[in-house]
């Protein structure tokens, strides 16, 4: 039997213990192997042109275990986070207990079908973009999704690049316009080539380091929390009692804070953490209320002292 998705580049490493890189550069060390369970070669040459995401949380729906893993690494090697489930029922659950900036939805799905689950969504208010995959290619059937409340229809067998093309149309359509270069101070962001450079310096990072540092630099200028990181960076096998986060953090820390530069990545205890040159904004908020309580400990203990 034949794989329904063709082009997809999975990752050639198992996932690390630690929250789920894909090796040091965070893509597949082969150039080319083959499709679990169909024999079918797949390159990953394309994936370093195919464009990047920009910490997008996706639910993917898919019934068929092969293409759920494969379409589910390959969007993982592209930096989403991704949350798999197999049926109807159990989707509308995870669209209620989580945020999620885009649903991928396969039509013939047990218990209720796409087309329901679709429904259902936006009878719920959820305003997410949905795209829609199935074999059914007739017209009907792709008026009926669209009718249902779909935002876009992709039948199989399809290009994972342009299931990749079609998601980033989806997204940008779903907000604002998020450029292709961000910088913050002397660091900058090529968000295509997923790249980081200080002051003309190549900074490597893991997939997730990125995918980290893109989001923390789209939201500069504000302090940013935890739940906040894990709902648009990690997926749902994320153990919010994990360490994980202040992990990446301190790493990221290492790598674009290093050799003298100006510290761009602060934390703030109790809130979160606030990606930008020190004193602006919420940082020099917190650094201020750092010091009055710093100033109002040795009033204090001058105080005592008097007494004393």
């Amino acid at each position: 039997m034949a794989c329904d998705v063709r082009g997809i580049s999975p990752p050639t490493q198992l996932p690390a213990a630690d929250g789920g890189d894909y090796g040091d550069d965070g893509v597949g060390g082969e150039g080319r192997l083959l499709c679990g369970g169909c024999g079918v070669g797949v390159n990953s040459g394309h994936q370093q042109s195919a464009g990047k995401s920009e910490g997008m949380r996706l639910l993917l729906v898919e019934d068929d275990p092969r293409i759920a893993r494969f379409v589910a690494k390959g969007l993982r090697e592209q930096a989403y986070a991704v949350d798999v489930t197999a049926n109807g029922d159990d989707a509308l659950y995870e669209a209620a207990i989580n945020s999620y900036d885009l649903v991928i939805l396969d039509v013939m799905i047990p218990g209720r079908n796409g087309f329901e689950v679709c429904r259902e969504l936006r009878r719920a208010g959820q305003r997410m973009p949905i795209l829609m995959l199935t074999a059914r290619d007739a017209v009907e059937d792709r008026i009926s999704g669209l009718d249902h409340g779909a935002d876009d229809y992709l039948t199989k067998p399809f290009e994972f690049r342009e299931l990749l093309a079609r998601l980033r149309a989806l997204l940008r359509r779903s907000g604002e316009l998020r450029p292709a270069r961000i910088s913050v101070a002397d660091l900058m962001l090529d968000t295509g080539a997923q790249s980081v450079s200080r002051a003309g310096r190549n900074i490597p990072l893991t997939t997730k380091e990125y995918a980290l540092l893109e989001f923390l630099a789209r939201n500069a200028g504000r302090v940013v929390g935890r739940a906040e990181i894990a709902e648009h960076v990690w997926d749902e096998s994320f153990d919010p009692f994990s360490n994980l986060i202040e992990v990446y953090v301190n790493r990221l820390r290492r790598k674009i804070d290093a050799e003298g530069n100006k510290p761009l990545l602060h934390t703030r205890r109790g809130a979160g953490y606030f990606f930008g040159v020190a004193g602006e904004g919420a940082a020099g908020e917190a650094q201020e209320a750092d010091g009055a309580t710093h100033h109002r400990g040795k009033g204090n203990a001058a105080t005592r002292k008097s007494h004393a």
